[in-house]
């Protein structure tokens, strides 16, 4: 039997109504959760990008992609694992800002975690942090002593590591 594996699918379509909810049926049937999305424009004009998390084995991976082609507005579906991409995600932590000033260990905290600190009033200061899904939890755990006013972190972003010609192979799919 297959072993789960996280799995990162990139999908490249036109911008249209209606498209993020026919790719969610597609994991609703297959009850395969989403475990990440962002939705941004790519490097091509007039083209965006979905770049959705999932914890399935490769079998299941291969068919979503699959289904996920045969979408109208999909110009060509990826997938990879871990190993194959660069990813990140951020988060904002939204932090008392009395803690800021009398808790010296809250500086320590964002200095060895690699934050940076992006806004500050009277009543709150935001911490930023950019970095793969464990060192934000790490962060998290740290920080939730103290109190987290507010907490929100992204959808992961990646890009492969192998040579695609993504532009190119596009290009041409839209010719097609």
């Amino acid at each position: 039997m297959e072993e789960n594996k996280t799995f990162t699918i990139s999908v490249y379509t036109e911008n249209n109504v209606g498209l993020l909810n026919r790719i969610s049926v597609i994991f609703l049937k297959r009850h395969i959760n989403i475990l990440s999305l962002n939705v941004s424009e790519s490097e091509i004009e007039n083209v965006s990008r979905f770049v959705i998390v999932v914890d399935t084995t490769e079998k299941w991976v291969r068919n979503i992609v699959g289904q996920i082609e045969k979408q109208v507005e999909v110009i060509k579906a990826f997938y990879h694992v871990d190993e194959e991409t660069i990813f990140l995600e951020s988060a904002l932590f939204k932090i008392a800002s009395n803690l800021l000033f009398d808790e010296r260990q809250i500086q320590n905290i964002i200095k060895e975690s690699h934050s940076e600190i992006v806004t500050v009033s009277r009543d709150f200061f935001v911490i930023s942090k950019v970095g793969r899904r464990s060192e934000i939890e790490e962060l998290y755990a740290k920080l939730k002593p103290f109190g987290i006013m507010q907490f929100v972190r992204s959808g992961r972003i990646s890009v492969s590591k192998e040579k695609m010609e993504v532009t190119s192979l596009l290009l041409e799919e839209l010719k097609s």
